[in-house]
């Protein structure tokens, strides 16, 4: 599963997909275009023909360890009332009870993504977090 969909533009800035086709242009330093596209789905890169390359830094849950993937995958909320606009937080930031209502109620999340949530979980629970 991709944990974070990222690169670095030769400039330094780094381009983050969070979602599918959340498609994701910057014209670095250098006056080349480069894009990311695809979240957590798919990973897409672009760039303008002859643009130096960039460096990828992506990564994936099964070569990331929990404390990374805790920090860069992100869940998108709007908040506990549902009413505020839509924000990505990383998910060592999300609250205890917000993670239990996701586990309880978002059916639709897959298997291995609720597996890391139960992960996140256990945690905390070793952590005193």
């Amino acid at each position: 599963m991709i944990i974070y969909n990222a690169i670095r533009t030769p400039d330094g800035t780094v381009l983050q997909s969070k979602y599918g086709h959340d498609y994701v242009v910057y014209k670095d330093a250098n006056g080349f275009e480069y894009f990311v596209d695809g979240g957590t789905r798919y990973l897409r890169r672009g760039y303008t023909v002859g643009a130096p390359p960039y460096m990828e830094i992506s990564m994936y849950s099964e070569s990331t360890s929990h404390e990374n993937i805790r920090k860069y995958l992100s869940w998108g909320t709007r908040g506990k009332a549902g009413n505020l606009p839509l924000k990505y937080v990383p998910i060592e930031f999300l609250d205890t009870e917000h993670i239990k209502a996701i586990l309880a109620t978002q059916y639709q999340i897959s298997q291995e993504l609720k597996q890391i949530f139960n992960n996140e979980l256990t945690y905390r629970e070793q952590n005193d977090n």
